[in-house]
């Protein structure tokens, strides 16, 4: 919403959060943030997961302020101030280099941001929340183009959360990242069937975040090389998946790729540790339900974080989540918020133990 009133510009806007199949880890140009790899993502509902920013510009503010979920933070981030210098410049291009009368440029901004979910515990909260950052920002200097250029630059995830359902991020060739841009694969209409259940292991700020996991990565696995090799025929695998609705396939190479980026992350010197023992256990559960099914019927992916994120067709999300209740039960505090999200069929307890 736009709004002009005692001086004060203020727009505020919502963003998905994005799960990559293929994942983006490691950057080939750190401050502009192109990636050695391309990746492809799904875009999830805002209703359960989503950032929501308020950006407002004032000549009376005296300050660029910045608060996170009611917390203030600095607004010395090098990823802040990217994006923030990259939506200025589009606007001074706009008005012809001519700041003189563009006032705007020279209020100061306060950035009001909230996420519904864990911040900073691997559910790609920064992609979210940069995508939301790039898109408010460009409401409040009316800008247009393609934002997810400049959304890269706050958080490289970030660029695929502009767009809704299947999205691929392009790595690009050019030297100025000019090419490395989002695009949507299928819309958020084209696989109704397709669900995802998000399973918070921890909710608790991971050990190390994503920048200095793909630095170290880079530097010291030797496994690297082969990953980068092999994501270009897994990316074009996996859009043909998805465009054809092939759930068997696109659950197989998400599982593989999840698997090949931890296996980088424990090649790393030292070893880069996301995933805990219930991680490894939801693993197990995953492969051991497919093979009593005898088809692949759910596929798990881990970002930079213990939490997994589980695709599966409508028709098998009520026993899935039920085996889920059996091995991993909630406490008694819990059972009110234990399952949030779509409605979801009741399954008895009998049947949970005829699947187990």
């Amino acid at each position: 919403m736009d709004n002009m009133e005692d001086n004060i510009k203020c727009v505020t806007c919502t963003a998905p959060v994005n799960i990559a199949v293929i994942k983006y880890w490691g950057k080939r140009d750190e401050e502009l943030v192109l990636p050695v790899n391309s990746s492809v993502s799904v875009t999830l509902d805002q209703a359960q997961l989503r950032a929501k920013t308020t950006v407002m510009a004032s000549p009376s503010f005296p300050n660029d302020r910045m608060w996170l979920n009611g917390k203030e933070q600095s607004m010395d981030s090098k990823r802040i101030q990217n994006l923030l210098n990259e939506i200025k410049q589009w606007r001074k291009e706009k008005h012809n280099g001519d700041t003189c009368t563009d006032g705007l440029l020279m209020w100061k901004v306060h950035i009001c941001s909230e996420n519904n979910f864990p911040t900073a515990a691997g559910l790609a909260s920064s992609a979210a929340g940069y995508a939301c950052l790039a898109y408010s920002l460009a409401k409040l200097y009316n800008v247009e183009g393609d934002l997810s250029a400049i959304a890269r630059r706050g958080s490289g995830s970030a660029c695929r959360s502009m767009y809704g359902g299947f999205v691929e991020w392009d790595m690009g060739s050019q030297e100025d990242g000019s090419d490395s841009v989002s695009r949507q694969i299928a819309s958020e209409n084209h696989w109704p069937e397709l669900r995802v259940l998000l399973l918070v292991v921890s909710d608790q700020q991971k050990s190390m975040g994503s920048t200095e996991g793909m630095q170290a990565t880079l530097k010291t696995s030797q496994l690297m090389d082969r990953r980068i090799q092999c994501v270009p025929e897994s990316v074009e695998k996996i859009k043909e998946a998805i465009l054809k609705k092939d759930f068997k396939t696109f659950a197989e190479i998400t599982m593989k790729d999840s698997n090949q980026f931890h296996a980088v992350c424990l090649d790393s010197c030292p070893p880069i540790f996301y995933l805990t023992d219930v991680s490894k256990q939801i693993i197990q559960l995953v492969h051991a339900f497919n093979s009593s099914c005898g088809i692949t019927k759910v596929a798990y992916t881990f970002d930079a974080g213990p939490n997994a994120c589980l695709y599966l067709l409508e028709e098998d999300v009520g026993r899935v989540l039920s085996l889920i209740c059996h091995f991993f039960p909630p406490d008694k505090d819990d059972l009110n918020t234990f399952v949030q999200g779509l409605q979801t069929p009741s399954i008895s307890p009998l049947k949970v133990l005829l699947w187990t």
